[in-house]
């Protein structure tokens, strides 16, 4: 824990931390009678790693698994088909809480919560919403044995699956109730069969979240093909110009749906489901609100939320900073401080070490006080963990 100037404690949250599921986890931890079906990594005929999603394999991430993790390494070597196998790309920290508690002491990371790595892979490539209830359980229940190394400073998030509307709220009690502190959910439509969020089969799931005073967060995900696929074209031509347009544009998800979830009046009908969005920067809330307040305006009529969209905002929301932007003081300043969280991103590829520090040498212009509640104020008191 750092020690501010004034000798008082700056308690320093890293709000979206990755681990590293091994290879088994789906394997040892789902029910016995569906481990048929269960989420794995094996080798094709060509001796190429593939995920298998109920038996079928992920395309979009054919014999690159490695780069799933990678931190610190060459992004073109892991991105190379076989060249890495996906332990290689995973550093100790993302599946030994002992190591990652070693990481943290380094980087002054004082509590982490935790998102899944192979589990923001799968959704939307399943088609039996109970199966999809059984891996998010099996998924959740190596989480909370993963932070069960150091309950205070290790923070499970729940993977939660809308595909099964009645599993969902299930699981969300049975996590709850295992020390889970927030939900995790996928922010594309085929995660939800396509289905809106005021869709009525979902409303159950939301009271649910609600009343247990877990908040939700919007996450990107890796998917085998995207609604901007038009824009990729095919993979010839300018292959970096392909990839850096998709890996810049994962943000997208993550905006669309909260923009949904937003004008869809879901937080008019859930007054107290709050919500984090997440892994798509922060430098564009402050813009994104201002036009949302004026088109609200013009179209009020033809709406269910009664509030300003920022407003609706500053009620429930919050934002998470990564740690290179580059004016994140001045949207601490315009949006408010109590509205700005952030994250590591450990141990992904575009994540790197000493994040403390940069973000703490982005934010010196604040006040302390405002510091103090970007590092792990907001945080703590969002999720209603204990400092």
């Amino acid at each position: 824990m750092t020690i501010a100037s004034n000798g008082n404690p700056i308690v320093t949250v890293d709000t979206d931390g990755h681990v590293l599921e091994p290879r088994d986890t789906w394997l040892k931890y789902m029910d016995p009678g569906l481990r048929d079906r269960a989420l794995r990594i094996e080798k094709d005929d060509k001796g190429l790693e593939v995920l298998l999603v109920d038996g079928k394999p992920h395309m979009g991430l054919y014999g690159r698994l490695g780069a799933l993790g990678g931190i610190g390494m060459e992004a073109k070597d892991l991105m190379t088909a076989g060249a890495r196998s996906y332990e290689e790309g995973c550093p100790p920290g993302g599946y030994d809480p002992t190591a990652r508690l070693q990481i943290m002491d380094q980087e002054q990371i004082d509590i982490a919560l935790f998102y899944p790595t192979l589990g923001i892979a799968w959704e939307a490539h399943i088609g039996d919403p109970k199966l999809a209830t059984a891996y998010t359980q099996a998924y959740n229940r190596w989480l909370v044995d993963f932070c069960s190394q150091d309950r205070r400073r290790l923070v499970p998030v729940a993977h939660i699956c809308l595909k099964d509307p009645e599993g969902a709220v299930e699981e969300v009690k049975r996590a709850r109730k295992a020390g889970c502190a927030g939900v995790y959910l996928s922010p594309d439509p085929p995660s939800r069969d396509g289905r809106q969020f005021d869709d009525p089969a979902f409303a159950p799931f939301f009271e649910t979240v609600q009343d247990l005073e877990m908040p939700i967060a919007f996450h990107v995900v890796a998917r085998e093909s995207s609604h901007l696929d038009d824009w990729v074209g095919d993979t010839g031509g300018d292959r970096i110009g392909n990839v850096v347009f998709s890996f810049a544009f994962l943000a997208l998800d993550v905006m669309a749906a909260f923009t949904s979830f937003m004008t869809r009046g879901m937080f008019e009908k859930y007054p107290r489901l709050k919500c984090a969005v997440l892994e798509a920067g922060s430098n564009w809330i402050t813009a994104w609100l201002d036009r949302l307040d004026h088109k609200f305006e013009v179209m009020r009529a033809f709406s269910s939320m009664k509030l300003l969209p920022s407003e609706y905002f500053k009620r429930q929301c919050l934002i998470s900073a990564e740690p290179d932007e580059s004016i994140t003081a001045k949207i601490v300043e315009h949006l408010g401080d109590d509205y700005v969280i952030w994250a590591s991103d450990y141990p992904h590829l575009d994540a790197s070490f000493n994040v403390v520090a940069e973000l703490r040498e982005r934010i010196a212009s604040l006040p302390e006080s405002s510091q103090r509640k970007v590092l792990g104020e907001n945080a703590l008191a969002f999720y209603g963990l204990s400092q």
